[in-house]
Protein backbone atom coordinates (compact mmCIF):
# COMPACT_ATOMS: atom_id res chain seq x y z
CA UNK A 1 0.00 0.00 0.00
CA UNK A 2 1.41 3.63 -0.84
CA UNK A 3 0.95 5.91 1.80
CA UNK A 4 1.10 9.97 2.13
CA UNK A 5 4.52 9.43 4.14
CA UNK A 6 6.66 8.91 0.36
CA UNK A 7 6.68 12.57 0.11
CA UNK A 8 9.81 12.41 1.20
CA UNK A 9 11.11 8.97 -0.25
CA UNK A 10 14.43 8.79 -1.76
CA UNK A 11 15.18 6.54 -4.02
CA UNK A 12 18.75 4.50 -3.10
CA UNK A 13 20.00 2.25 -4.62
CA UNK A 14 23.75 0.19 -4.64
CA UNK A 15 23.90 -2.09 -7.34
CA UNK A 16 26.82 -3.21 -8.88
CA UNK A 17 27.27 -6.71 -9.95
CA UNK A 18 30.54 -8.48 -10.95
CA UNK A 19 30.59 -8.26 -14.20
CA UNK A 20 30.52 -4.40 -14.32
CA UNK A 21 33.25 -4.82 -12.01
CA UNK A 22 35.12 -7.02 -14.60
CA UNK A 23 33.88 -4.56 -17.67
CA UNK A 24 35.94 -1.53 -16.25
CA UNK A 25 38.53 -3.09 -15.75
CA UNK A 26 38.37 -4.82 -19.56
CA UNK A 27 37.86 -0.99 -20.42
CA UNK A 28 40.92 0.56 -18.81
CA UNK A 29 42.71 -2.05 -20.53
CA UNK A 30 41.34 -2.03 -24.25
CA UNK A 31 41.48 1.80 -24.26
CA UNK A 32 45.29 1.88 -24.87
CA UNK A 33 44.37 0.08 -28.30
CA UNK A 34 41.51 2.58 -29.03
CA UNK A 35 41.72 5.71 -31.39
CA UNK A 36 38.40 6.96 -30.11
CA UNK A 37 35.24 6.87 -27.74
CA UNK A 38 31.75 6.48 -29.08
CA UNK A 39 29.95 7.50 -25.81
CA UNK A 40 26.18 6.52 -25.99
CA UNK A 41 23.46 8.69 -24.35
CA UNK A 42 19.75 8.30 -23.68
CA UNK A 43 18.50 11.59 -25.10
CA UNK A 44 16.07 11.51 -22.36
CA UNK A 45 18.69 12.10 -19.85
CA UNK A 46 21.93 12.92 -20.78
CA UNK A 47 23.14 13.88 -17.65
CA UNK A 48 22.69 10.83 -15.79
CA UNK A 49 24.27 8.91 -18.58
CA UNK A 50 27.47 10.75 -18.02
CA UNK A 51 29.03 7.68 -15.73
CA UNK A 52 31.97 9.75 -13.91
CA UNK A 53 33.98 5.80 -13.84
CA UNK A 54 34.15 6.24 -17.68
CA UNK A 55 35.79 9.75 -17.70
CA UNK A 56 38.53 8.34 -15.51
CA UNK A 57 39.16 5.80 -18.63
CA UNK A 58 38.50 7.87 -21.34
CA UNK A 59 41.61 10.33 -20.37
CA UNK A 60 42.41 12.59 -23.57
CA UNK A 61 40.86 9.82 -25.99
CA UNK A 62 38.55 11.84 -28.41
CA UNK A 63 35.18 11.39 -27.41
CA UNK A 64 31.61 11.29 -29.40
CA UNK A 65 28.82 11.61 -27.88
CA UNK A 66 25.56 9.21 -29.40
CA UNK A 67 22.45 11.41 -28.40
CA UNK A 68 20.47 7.80 -28.36
CA UNK A 69 16.66 7.39 -28.90
CA UNK A 70 15.93 11.10 -29.97
CA UNK A 71 12.64 10.14 -30.96
CA UNK A 72 11.50 9.91 -27.27
CA UNK A 73 13.01 13.06 -26.25
CA UNK A 74 12.29 16.94 -27.51
CA UNK A 75 14.09 17.88 -29.83
CA UNK A 76 14.77 21.37 -28.67
CA UNK A 77 16.42 19.96 -25.24
CA UNK A 78 18.00 18.04 -27.24
CA UNK A 79 19.67 19.99 -29.40
CA UNK A 80 20.64 22.18 -26.32
CA UNK A 81 22.65 19.94 -24.58
CA UNK A 82 24.06 18.60 -27.78
CA UNK A 83 25.74 22.42 -27.94
CA UNK A 84 26.67 21.74 -24.24
CA UNK A 85 28.53 18.32 -24.80
CA UNK A 86 30.21 20.31 -27.75
CA UNK A 87 32.02 22.64 -25.28
CA UNK A 88 33.36 19.76 -23.21
CA UNK A 89 35.35 18.90 -26.64
CA UNK A 90 33.63 15.63 -28.14
CA UNK A 91 31.99 15.14 -31.34
CA UNK A 92 28.39 14.92 -31.05
CA UNK A 93 25.64 13.01 -32.97
CA UNK A 94 21.89 12.43 -32.69
CA UNK A 95 19.66 9.23 -34.11
CA UNK A 96 17.16 6.77 -33.90
CA UNK A 97 19.23 4.01 -34.09
CA UNK A 98 16.71 1.21 -34.56
CA UNK A 99 16.20 3.18 -37.77
CA UNK A 100 18.60 1.64 -40.32
CA UNK A 101 21.07 3.49 -42.43
CA UNK A 102 21.77 6.16 -39.86
CA UNK A 103 24.96 4.43 -39.12
CA UNK A 104 26.79 6.76 -41.58
CA UNK A 105 26.55 9.50 -39.04
CA UNK A 106 28.53 7.72 -36.50
CA UNK A 107 31.00 6.45 -39.16
CA UNK A 108 31.77 9.69 -40.13
CA UNK A 109 32.31 11.56 -36.95
CA UNK A 110 34.86 8.46 -35.84
CA UNK A 111 36.93 9.38 -39.26
CA UNK A 112 36.76 13.37 -38.15
CA UNK A 113 37.74 12.21 -34.47
CA UNK A 114 40.58 10.47 -36.19
CA UNK A 115 41.66 12.66 -39.02
CA UNK A 116 45.32 13.14 -37.65
CA UNK A 117 45.58 9.19 -37.62
CA UNK A 118 44.07 9.00 -40.99
CA UNK A 119 46.32 11.52 -42.19
CA UNK A 120 49.77 9.96 -40.94
CA UNK A 121 48.77 6.97 -42.94
CA UNK A 122 47.74 8.70 -45.72
CA UNK A 123 50.99 9.72 -46.30
CA UNK A 124 52.82 6.68 -46.00
CA UNK A 125 50.06 5.44 -48.89
CA UNK A 126 48.08 3.15 -45.98
CA UNK A 127 44.82 2.93 -45.66
CA UNK A 128 44.22 3.40 -41.35
CA UNK A 129 42.22 0.93 -39.43
CA UNK A 130 40.63 2.86 -36.70
CA UNK A 131 39.11 1.00 -33.50
CA UNK A 132 36.40 2.80 -31.46
CA UNK A 133 35.41 1.54 -28.03
CA UNK A 134 31.52 2.00 -27.09
CA UNK A 135 30.50 3.39 -23.47
CA UNK A 136 27.21 3.79 -22.20
CA UNK A 137 25.24 2.47 -19.06
CA UNK A 138 23.05 -0.24 -19.57
CA UNK A 139 19.58 0.18 -22.07
CA UNK A 140 21.18 3.37 -23.51
CA UNK A 141 21.19 1.35 -27.17
CA UNK A 142 24.87 0.77 -27.44
CA UNK A 143 24.70 -2.68 -29.21
CA UNK A 144 21.49 -1.84 -31.30
CA UNK A 145 23.71 1.28 -31.93
CA UNK A 146 26.34 -1.18 -33.25
CA UNK A 147 24.59 -3.87 -35.46
CA UNK A 148 22.79 -0.37 -37.28
CA UNK A 149 26.73 0.11 -37.70
CA UNK A 150 27.31 -3.38 -38.86
CA UNK A 151 23.66 -3.27 -41.02
CA UNK A 152 22.96 -6.70 -39.29
CA UNK A 153 22.43 -7.92 -36.14
CA UNK A 154 26.08 -9.28 -34.80
CA UNK A 155 25.56 -8.56 -30.99
CA UNK A 156 23.11 -9.81 -28.52
CA UNK A 157 20.00 -6.81 -27.50
CA UNK A 158 17.63 -6.61 -25.25
CA UNK A 159 15.56 -4.21 -23.64
CA UNK A 160 16.53 -4.42 -20.26
CA UNK A 161 19.87 -4.00 -18.25
CA UNK A 162 22.94 -5.90 -18.05
CA UNK A 163 22.63 -7.95 -21.57
CA UNK A 164 25.62 -7.28 -23.12
CA UNK A 165 28.21 -9.26 -20.46
CA UNK A 166 31.36 -10.23 -22.73
CA UNK A 167 34.29 -7.92 -24.62
CA UNK A 168 33.01 -8.02 -28.47
CA UNK A 169 35.02 -6.57 -31.17
CA UNK A 170 32.98 -6.58 -34.58
CA UNK A 171 34.42 -4.64 -37.91
CA UNK A 172 32.28 -3.19 -40.66
CA UNK A 173 33.23 -2.61 -44.28
CA UNK A 174 34.87 0.70 -43.81
CA UNK A 175 37.33 -0.32 -42.12
CA UNK A 176 36.29 0.82 -38.62
CA UNK A 177 36.42 -1.94 -35.61
CA UNK A 178 34.16 -1.68 -32.78
CA UNK A 179 34.19 -3.04 -29.15
CA UNK A 180 31.54 -3.21 -27.32
CA UNK A 181 30.96 -3.39 -24.15
CA UNK A 182 28.36 -4.21 -21.06
CA UNK A 183 26.36 -1.55 -19.86
CA UNK A 184 28.07 -0.26 -16.84
CA UNK A 185 27.16 2.06 -13.50
CA UNK A 186 29.13 3.27 -10.55
CA UNK A 187 29.30 1.31 -7.70
CA UNK A 188 27.38 3.85 -5.61
CA UNK A 189 25.30 6.63 -6.47
CA UNK A 190 25.83 10.02 -4.40
CA UNK A 191 23.58 11.69 -6.52
CA UNK A 192 19.41 10.36 -5.45
CA UNK A 193 17.56 12.00 -8.39
CA UNK A 194 20.41 10.71 -11.25
CA UNK A 195 19.84 7.05 -9.57
CA UNK A 196 16.18 7.64 -9.78
CA UNK A 197 16.49 8.83 -13.45
CA UNK A 198 18.53 5.51 -14.45
CA UNK A 199 15.43 3.53 -13.12
CA UNK A 200 13.19 4.79 -14.51
CA UNK A 201 15.13 4.55 -18.15
CA UNK A 202 15.66 1.17 -17.34
CA UNK A 203 19.41 1.22 -16.57
CA UNK A 204 18.89 -0.32 -13.32
CA UNK A 205 17.17 -3.90 -12.89
CA UNK A 206 13.41 -3.49 -11.96
CA UNK A 207 14.21 -6.12 -9.21
CA UNK A 208 16.77 -3.89 -7.08
CA UNK A 209 14.31 -1.32 -6.93
CA UNK A 210 10.28 -0.61 -5.74
CA UNK A 211 8.60 0.00 -8.22
CA UNK A 212 5.51 1.50 -6.58
CA UNK A 213 8.10 3.83 -5.01
CA UNK A 214 9.39 4.83 -8.32
CA UNK A 215 6.36 5.20 -10.28
CA UNK A 216 5.36 7.52 -7.03
CA UNK A 217 8.63 9.67 -7.50
CA UNK A 218 8.02 9.07 -11.43
CA UNK A 219 4.66 10.75 -11.56
CA UNK A 220 5.69 14.08 -9.43
CA UNK A 221 8.76 14.64 -11.64
CA UNK A 222 6.41 14.54 -14.57
CA UNK A 223 3.70 16.88 -13.23
CA UNK A 224 6.76 19.76 -12.58
CA UNK A 225 7.54 18.68 -16.31
CA UNK A 226 4.34 18.89 -17.76
CA UNK A 227 1.39 17.24 -16.19
CA UNK A 228 -0.76 17.01 -19.74
CA UNK A 229 1.56 14.23 -20.46
CA UNK A 230 0.12 12.14 -17.74
CA UNK A 231 -3.86 13.96 -18.29
CA UNK A 232 -3.32 12.49 -22.07
CA UNK A 233 -2.52 9.39 -21.84
CA UNK A 234 -4.56 8.29 -18.97
CA UNK A 235 -7.60 10.71 -19.46
CA UNK A 236 -7.57 12.14 -16.31
CA UNK A 237 -7.89 15.92 -14.81
CA UNK A 238 -4.79 16.89 -12.64
CA UNK A 239 -5.29 19.77 -10.69
CA UNK A 240 -3.09 22.59 -9.40
CA UNK A 241 -3.24 21.37 -5.73
CA UNK A 242 -3.63 17.85 -6.08
CA UNK A 243 -1.49 15.14 -4.17
CA UNK A 244 0.51 12.60 -6.18
CA UNK A 245 -1.50 9.74 -4.66
CA UNK A 246 -4.66 11.11 -5.42
CA UNK A 247 -3.04 11.42 -9.25
CA UNK A 248 -2.34 7.27 -8.64
CA UNK A 249 -5.43 6.70 -7.95
CA UNK A 250 -6.91 8.50 -10.45
CA UNK A 251 -5.02 6.61 -13.02
CA UNK A 252 -5.72 3.39 -11.35
CA UNK A 253 -9.54 4.01 -11.77
CA UNK A 254 -9.14 5.40 -15.23
CA UNK A 255 -7.49 2.31 -16.35
CA UNK A 256 -9.17 -0.07 -13.97
CA UNK A 257 -6.22 -1.53 -11.78
CA UNK A 258 -8.46 -3.24 -9.39
CA UNK A 259 -7.88 -6.08 -6.78
CA UNK A 260 -10.81 -8.77 -6.41
CA UNK A 261 -13.30 -6.35 -4.09
CA UNK A 262 -12.96 -3.16 -5.45
CA UNK A 263 -9.47 -2.28 -3.88
CA UNK A 264 -6.27 -0.25 -6.25
CA UNK A 265 -4.01 -2.48 -7.74
CA UNK A 266 -0.88 0.24 -7.27
CA UNK A 267 1.43 -2.82 -8.55
CA UNK A 268 -0.25 -3.09 -11.14
CA UNK A 269 -0.38 0.52 -12.13
CA UNK A 270 2.94 1.62 -11.18
CA UNK A 271 4.23 -1.26 -13.65
CA UNK A 272 2.52 -0.10 -16.24
CA UNK A 273 3.50 3.92 -15.43
CA UNK A 274 7.33 2.77 -15.66
CA UNK A 275 6.74 0.49 -18.80
CA UNK A 276 4.80 3.27 -19.84
CA UNK A 277 7.38 5.75 -19.98
CA UNK A 278 10.59 2.86 -20.91
CA UNK A 279 8.28 2.13 -24.23
CA UNK A 280 7.54 5.79 -25.11
CA UNK A 281 3.63 5.85 -25.05
CA UNK A 282 3.49 8.89 -22.82
CA UNK A 283 5.24 10.94 -26.01
CA UNK A 284 8.51 12.14 -26.08
CA UNK A 285 10.11 13.51 -22.85
CA UNK A 286 13.14 15.19 -21.83
CA UNK A 287 13.97 14.34 -18.07
CA UNK A 288 16.64 17.01 -17.64
CA UNK A 289 17.46 20.22 -19.46
CA UNK A 290 20.60 22.05 -19.44
CA UNK A 291 18.91 24.56 -17.09
CA UNK A 292 18.86 21.79 -14.64
CA UNK A 293 22.37 21.62 -14.78
CA UNK A 294 23.33 24.25 -11.73
CA UNK A 295 20.59 22.40 -10.03
CA UNK A 296 22.29 18.41 -10.21
CA UNK A 297 25.77 19.74 -9.61
CA UNK A 298 24.41 21.18 -6.68
CA UNK A 299 22.91 18.45 -5.45
CA UNK A 300 25.75 16.33 -6.20
CA UNK A 301 27.67 18.74 -3.56
CA UNK A 302 25.45 18.84 -1.41
CA UNK A 303 24.76 14.95 -1.21
CA UNK A 304 28.60 14.81 -1.16
CA UNK A 305 29.32 16.65 1.83
CA UNK A 306 26.26 14.85 3.57
CA UNK A 307 28.64 11.52 3.51
CA UNK A 308 31.26 13.42 4.91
Amino acid sequence: MISEDQNTQQIRINWFPGHMSKALKMMEKEIAVVDAVLYVLDSRAPFSCVNPKFTQIIKDKPVIYVFNKVDMAEDSKVKDWMKYFTTLGGICVSMDSTTSGLGKKVENAIREACIAKIEKYKKKGMNATLRALVLGVPNCGKSTLINNLCGKSKTITGNIAGVTRGKQWVTIASGIEILDTPGTLWPTFDNNRVARTLAYLGSIKEDVVDMNDLAYEFIKDIVKIDKSILEDRYQIEIYDDEDTLEILDDICHSRRYLLRGGDLDYDRCCMAIISDFKAGRLGRITLETVKDLSALKKNDRKQANDKK
